[in-house]
């Protein structure tokens, strides 16, 4: 178990917007990358393979094929430096970590079934009520 102190500190340096990503989902992770004086945008996409830690220590794995050479990149969730990430395809994976990837090569290393995820809308009563009034009695 955590500190309270400790949990109070780290709970200040999440970020709030972290989108729901999970190992084997195909993601863009978009880095602010600082040259000299200008500020631009590098964009990495690949599969994520693994995830580890918790709160602030969280950290994720993303691998991707670059002229038939593998490439594997770890990044901290919670990191300034990441712009956004975005969720490209859902994969369906049974393990937790798919290093078993890293022998693998052209499509095979590629071949994950989708998975579907369901969409939740926010729905309140009142918003419901307020945007889409009861339609009236019609006589017959």
């Amino acid at each position: 178990m955590k500190n309270k102190l400790i949990s109070a500190v780290e709970s200040s340096g999440l970020k709030k917007e972290v989108p729901q990503f999970d190992i084997g989902d195909s993601v863009e992770v978009s880095l602010r990358i600082l040259e000299g004086e200008k500020e631009r945008t590098q964009v990495f996409a690949g599969l994520v393979i693994s995830r580890k830690g918790e709160g602030m220590r969280e950290m994720f794995t993303v691998r991707r094929v670059v002229q038939s050479e593998g490439v594997e990149r770890t990044f901290p969730l919670n990191s300034p430096k990441i712009a956004k990430i975005e969720v490209k395809r859902s994969g369906k994976v049974r393990r937790a970590k798919l290093y078993y990837l890293r022998d693998r090569v052209g499509k095979e290393a590629t071949r994950l079934r989708e998975r579907k995820r369901k969409v939740i809308a926010p729905t309140t009563p009142a918003a419901n009520t307020a945007s889409n009034p009861p339609a009236p009695p019609t006589a017959q």
